[in-house]
Protein backbone atom coordinates (compact mmCIF):
# COMPACT_ATOMS: atom_id res chain seq x y z
CA UNK A 1 0.00 0.00 0.00
CA UNK A 2 2.19 2.80 -1.35
CA UNK A 3 -0.19 4.90 -3.47
CA UNK A 4 -3.84 5.61 -2.65
CA UNK A 5 -5.66 7.50 -5.42
CA UNK A 6 -8.89 9.43 -4.80
CA UNK A 7 -11.46 9.25 -7.62
CA UNK A 8 -14.93 10.85 -7.57
CA UNK A 9 -17.58 8.19 -7.16
CA UNK A 10 -19.91 9.78 -9.70
CA UNK A 11 -17.46 10.00 -12.62
CA UNK A 12 -17.22 6.79 -14.65
CA UNK A 13 -14.46 8.14 -16.91
CA UNK A 14 -12.21 9.00 -13.97
CA UNK A 15 -12.99 5.69 -12.29
CA UNK A 16 -11.79 3.85 -15.40
CA UNK A 17 -8.62 5.95 -15.57
CA UNK A 18 -7.98 5.41 -11.89
CA UNK A 19 -8.31 1.65 -12.23
CA UNK A 20 -5.60 1.68 -14.91
CA UNK A 21 -3.32 4.12 -13.08
CA UNK A 22 -1.17 1.57 -11.26
CA UNK A 23 -2.32 2.79 -7.84
CA UNK A 24 -2.15 0.19 -5.08
CA UNK A 25 -5.45 1.43 -3.67
CA UNK A 26 -8.28 3.23 -5.46
CA UNK A 27 -10.36 5.33 -3.05
CA UNK A 28 -13.78 5.82 -4.60
CA UNK A 29 -14.97 9.05 -3.05
CA UNK A 30 -18.51 9.75 -1.89
CA UNK A 31 -17.47 12.71 0.26
CA UNK A 32 -15.66 15.92 -0.71
CA UNK A 33 -15.46 15.44 -4.49
CA UNK A 34 -19.21 14.81 -4.85
CA UNK A 35 -21.72 17.66 -4.73
CA UNK A 36 -24.56 17.42 -2.23
CA UNK A 37 -27.21 16.96 -4.92
CA UNK A 38 -25.17 14.19 -6.60
CA UNK A 39 -24.70 11.92 -3.57
CA UNK A 40 -27.34 9.36 -4.54
CA UNK A 41 -26.10 9.18 -8.12
CA UNK A 42 -22.56 8.69 -6.79
CA UNK A 43 -23.69 5.82 -4.56
CA UNK A 44 -25.31 4.08 -7.51
CA UNK A 45 -22.36 4.67 -9.85
CA UNK A 46 -19.95 3.47 -7.17
CA UNK A 47 -21.95 0.32 -6.48
CA UNK A 48 -22.02 -0.68 -10.16
CA UNK A 49 -18.33 0.16 -10.56
CA UNK A 50 -17.40 -1.97 -7.55
CA UNK A 51 -19.61 -4.84 -8.69
CA UNK A 52 -17.90 -4.96 -12.10
CA UNK A 53 -14.33 -4.18 -11.04
CA UNK A 54 -14.12 -6.48 -8.02
CA UNK A 55 -14.47 -9.44 -10.40
CA UNK A 56 -11.12 -8.66 -12.02
CA UNK A 57 -7.92 -10.25 -10.78
CA UNK A 58 -5.93 -7.33 -12.21
CA UNK A 59 -7.20 -4.47 -10.10
CA UNK A 60 -6.12 -2.24 -7.24
CA UNK A 61 -7.60 -2.66 -3.82
CA UNK A 62 -10.91 -0.83 -3.77
CA UNK A 63 -11.81 1.35 -0.80
CA UNK A 64 -14.76 3.75 -0.54
CA UNK A 65 -14.57 7.04 1.32
CA UNK A 66 -17.96 7.50 2.94
CA UNK A 67 -19.29 10.77 4.29
CA UNK A 68 -18.38 11.65 7.86
CA UNK A 69 -20.54 10.47 10.74
CA UNK A 70 -21.76 13.99 11.53
CA UNK A 71 -23.07 14.43 7.97
CA UNK A 72 -25.97 12.04 8.53
CA UNK A 73 -25.10 10.27 5.25
CA UNK A 74 -22.62 7.60 6.31
CA UNK A 75 -25.19 4.83 6.84
CA UNK A 76 -26.77 5.44 3.41
CA UNK A 77 -23.28 5.22 1.89
CA UNK A 78 -22.63 1.90 3.62
CA UNK A 79 -26.03 0.53 2.63
CA UNK A 80 -25.18 1.25 -1.01
CA UNK A 81 -21.67 -0.17 -1.18
CA UNK A 82 -21.42 -2.95 1.39
CA UNK A 83 -23.74 -5.20 -0.59
CA UNK A 84 -20.94 -5.55 -3.18
CA UNK A 85 -18.18 -6.02 -0.57
CA UNK A 86 -15.44 -3.42 -1.20
CA UNK A 87 -11.99 -4.15 0.17
CA UNK A 88 -12.32 -1.34 2.68
CA UNK A 89 -13.85 1.90 3.88
CA UNK A 90 -12.09 5.23 4.34
CA UNK A 91 -13.46 7.14 7.35
CA UNK A 92 -13.08 10.92 7.03
CA UNK A 93 -12.98 13.29 10.00
CA UNK A 94 -12.27 10.49 12.43
CA UNK A 95 -12.34 12.11 15.83
CA UNK A 96 -10.64 9.28 17.74
CA UNK A 97 -10.23 5.54 17.96
CA UNK A 98 -13.83 5.42 19.18
CA UNK A 99 -15.01 6.39 15.69
CA UNK A 100 -13.08 3.48 14.22
CA UNK A 101 -14.64 1.15 16.80
CA UNK A 102 -18.06 2.51 15.80
CA UNK A 103 -17.38 1.91 12.11
CA UNK A 104 -16.06 -1.58 12.94
CA UNK A 105 -19.40 -2.45 14.55
CA UNK A 106 -21.37 -1.04 11.62
CA UNK A 107 -19.31 -3.05 9.14
CA UNK A 108 -19.82 -6.22 11.13
CA UNK A 109 -23.59 -5.80 10.81
CA UNK A 110 -23.39 -5.17 7.07
CA UNK A 111 -21.07 -8.15 6.57
CA UNK A 112 -23.48 -10.39 8.45
CA UNK A 113 -26.44 -9.15 6.43
CA UNK A 114 -24.68 -9.69 3.08
CA UNK A 115 -22.90 -12.96 3.89
CA UNK A 116 -19.47 -11.33 3.69
CA UNK A 117 -16.84 -12.99 5.92
CA UNK A 118 -16.63 -11.19 9.26
CA UNK A 119 -13.72 -8.77 9.44
CA UNK A 120 -13.01 -8.81 5.68
CA UNK A 121 -13.60 -5.07 5.18
CA UNK A 122 -10.62 -2.91 6.12
CA UNK A 123 -10.62 0.63 7.50
CA UNK A 124 -8.39 3.62 6.79
CA UNK A 125 -8.98 6.60 9.08
CA UNK A 126 -8.27 10.18 8.09
CA UNK A 127 -7.39 11.27 11.56
CA UNK A 128 -6.39 14.95 11.66
CA UNK A 129 -9.20 16.90 10.01
CA UNK A 130 -10.37 18.76 13.13
CA UNK A 131 -8.47 20.50 15.88
CA UNK A 132 -10.01 18.22 18.51
CA UNK A 133 -8.85 15.08 16.69
CA UNK A 134 -5.18 15.97 17.21
CA UNK A 135 -5.56 15.33 20.93
CA UNK A 136 -6.84 11.78 20.24
CA UNK A 137 -4.16 10.37 17.95
CA UNK A 138 -2.94 8.03 20.66
CA UNK A 139 -6.35 6.33 20.99
CA UNK A 140 -6.23 4.06 17.92
CA UNK A 141 -4.21 1.23 19.42
CA UNK A 142 -6.15 -2.02 19.55
CA UNK A 143 -9.52 -0.51 18.61
CA UNK A 144 -10.08 -2.71 15.54
CA UNK A 145 -8.27 -5.43 13.65
CA UNK A 146 -9.78 -3.89 10.53
CA UNK A 147 -7.67 -0.74 10.84
CA UNK A 148 -5.08 -0.82 8.05
CA UNK A 149 -3.83 2.74 7.97
CA UNK A 150 -4.09 6.28 9.30
CA UNK A 151 -3.79 9.31 7.05
CA UNK A 152 -3.55 12.97 7.84
CA UNK A 153 -5.22 15.81 5.98
CA UNK A 154 -4.56 19.51 5.95
CA UNK A 155 -7.43 21.03 3.97
CA UNK A 156 -10.31 20.37 6.39
CA UNK A 157 -8.01 21.09 9.33
CA UNK A 158 -7.18 24.47 7.81
CA UNK A 159 -10.87 25.27 7.55
CA UNK A 160 -11.51 24.10 11.11
CA UNK A 161 -8.83 26.25 12.71
CA UNK A 162 -9.40 29.22 10.39
CA UNK A 163 -5.91 29.44 8.94
CA UNK A 164 -5.38 31.53 5.82
CA UNK A 165 -3.32 28.73 4.25
CA UNK A 166 -1.62 25.49 5.24
CA UNK A 167 1.54 26.08 3.21
CA UNK A 168 4.05 28.91 2.85
CA UNK A 169 6.74 28.88 0.16
CA UNK A 170 5.67 25.38 -0.79
CA UNK A 171 6.14 23.92 2.70
CA UNK A 172 3.54 23.07 5.32
CA UNK A 173 3.37 25.62 8.11
CA UNK A 174 3.99 24.60 11.71
CA UNK A 175 0.42 23.72 12.77
CA UNK A 176 0.15 21.28 9.87
CA UNK A 177 3.58 19.76 10.38
CA UNK A 178 2.47 19.18 13.96
CA UNK A 179 -0.61 17.31 12.71
CA UNK A 180 1.54 15.34 10.26
CA UNK A 181 3.96 14.28 12.96
CA UNK A 182 1.25 13.26 15.42
CA UNK A 183 -0.42 11.13 12.74
CA UNK A 184 2.87 9.39 12.02
CA UNK A 185 3.39 8.59 15.70
CA UNK A 186 -0.23 7.55 16.20
CA UNK A 187 -0.20 5.18 13.22
CA UNK A 188 3.06 3.53 14.21
CA UNK A 189 1.83 3.17 17.81
CA UNK A 190 -1.31 1.46 16.44
CA UNK A 191 0.84 -0.78 14.21
CA UNK A 192 -0.85 0.38 11.00
CA UNK A 193 0.40 2.15 7.88
CA UNK A 194 1.20 5.86 8.30
CA UNK A 195 -0.11 7.57 5.15
CA UNK A 196 1.06 11.01 4.03
CA UNK A 197 -1.46 13.55 2.78
CA UNK A 198 -2.15 14.71 -0.79
CA UNK A 199 0.12 17.01 -2.78
CA UNK A 200 -2.43 19.32 -4.38
CA UNK A 201 -0.23 20.84 -7.14
CA UNK A 202 -0.76 17.79 -9.31
CA UNK A 203 1.23 19.13 -12.30
CA UNK A 204 4.34 19.73 -10.15
CA UNK A 205 5.80 16.23 -10.19
CA UNK A 206 9.21 17.44 -9.01
CA UNK A 207 7.59 18.98 -5.96
CA UNK A 208 5.66 15.77 -5.39
CA UNK A 209 8.83 13.70 -5.56
CA UNK A 210 10.54 15.96 -3.04
CA UNK A 211 7.61 15.66 -0.63
CA UNK A 212 7.52 11.87 -1.10
CA UNK A 213 11.23 11.61 -0.34
CA UNK A 214 10.74 13.63 2.83
CA UNK A 215 7.83 11.40 3.87
CA UNK A 216 9.85 8.21 3.30
CA UNK A 217 12.76 9.68 5.24
CA UNK A 218 10.50 10.41 8.21
CA UNK A 219 8.77 7.02 8.31
CA UNK A 220 5.61 7.25 6.20
CA UNK A 221 5.01 4.18 4.03
CA UNK A 222 2.33 5.51 1.66
CA UNK A 223 0.86 8.69 0.20
CA UNK A 224 -2.55 9.87 -0.94
CA UNK A 225 -2.90 11.01 -4.56
CA UNK A 226 -5.46 13.13 -6.39
CA UNK A 227 -4.37 12.56 -10.01
CA UNK A 228 -3.25 9.45 -11.92
CA UNK A 229 -0.05 11.23 -13.02
CA UNK A 230 1.08 11.26 -9.38
CA UNK A 231 0.90 7.50 -8.96
CA UNK A 232 4.15 6.46 -10.72
CA UNK A 233 6.17 9.00 -8.72
CA UNK A 234 4.65 7.82 -5.44
CA UNK A 235 5.14 4.14 -6.24
CA UNK A 236 8.76 4.66 -7.24
CA UNK A 237 9.64 6.76 -4.22
CA UNK A 238 7.96 4.51 -1.67
CA UNK A 239 9.56 1.36 -3.11
CA UNK A 240 13.01 0.67 -1.61
CA UNK A 241 15.73 0.84 -4.27
CA UNK A 242 18.44 -1.72 -4.94
CA UNK A 243 21.09 0.09 -2.89
CA UNK A 244 18.77 0.39 0.13
CA UNK A 245 17.80 -3.28 -0.10
CA UNK A 246 21.45 -4.36 -0.39
CA UNK A 247 22.44 -2.28 2.64
CA UNK A 248 19.52 -3.52 4.74
CA UNK A 249 20.24 -7.14 3.79
CA UNK A 250 23.87 -6.77 4.85
CA UNK A 251 22.82 -5.32 8.20
CA UNK A 252 20.43 -8.20 8.89
CA UNK A 253 23.06 -10.75 7.85
CA UNK A 254 25.77 -9.10 9.93
CA UNK A 255 23.63 -9.20 13.08
CA UNK A 256 22.74 -12.84 12.43
CA UNK A 257 26.37 -13.80 11.93
CA UNK A 258 27.29 -12.00 15.15
CA UNK A 259 24.81 -14.13 17.09
CA UNK A 260 22.29 -11.27 17.23
CA UNK A 261 24.65 -9.17 19.33
CA UNK A 262 23.52 -5.81 20.66
CA UNK A 263 26.12 -3.88 18.67
CA UNK A 264 28.09 -4.73 15.53
CA UNK A 265 30.56 -2.99 13.27
CA UNK A 266 29.84 -2.71 9.53
CA UNK A 267 31.76 -0.64 6.98
CA UNK A 268 33.49 1.26 9.76
CA UNK A 269 30.21 2.19 11.49
CA UNK A 270 28.87 0.99 14.83
CA UNK A 271 25.29 -0.27 14.48
CA UNK A 272 22.90 -1.20 17.30
CA UNK A 273 19.49 -2.83 17.52
CA UNK A 274 17.47 0.13 16.16
CA UNK A 275 19.51 -0.14 12.94
CA UNK A 276 18.47 -3.79 12.70
CA UNK A 277 14.81 -2.91 13.27
CA UNK A 278 14.90 -0.27 10.52
CA UNK A 279 16.61 -2.69 8.14
CA UNK A 280 13.98 -5.36 8.72
CA UNK A 281 11.15 -2.87 8.17
CA UNK A 282 12.69 -1.74 4.89
CA UNK A 283 12.99 -5.33 3.69
CA UNK A 284 9.37 -5.98 4.66
CA UNK A 285 8.31 -3.02 2.50
CA UNK A 286 10.45 -4.30 -0.35
CA UNK A 287 8.79 -7.73 -0.14
CA UNK A 288 5.33 -6.20 -0.21
CA UNK A 289 6.34 -4.17 -3.28
CA UNK A 290 7.60 -7.33 -4.98
CA UNK A 291 11.21 -6.19 -5.33
CA UNK A 292 12.75 -8.49 -2.70
CA UNK A 293 12.13 -12.17 -2.02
Amino acid sequence: MRSLLFVPGDDTRKLAKGTASGADVLIVDLEDSVAADAKQKARETTRYFLRDTLRSSQRPRLYVRINAFDSGMSEADLQAVMRVAPDGIVLPKSASGRDVARLHAMLSVHEAETGTPDGRTGIIAIATETAASLFELGTYQGVSNRLAGMAWGGEDLSADIGSAANRANGEFTEPFRFARNLCLFGAVAANVAPIDTVFTSFRDLDGLRSECEEAVRDGFTAKLAIHPAQVPVINETFTPNAAEIERASRIVTAFAEAGNAGVIGLDGEMLDRPHLTRAKKLLDRARLAGVFA
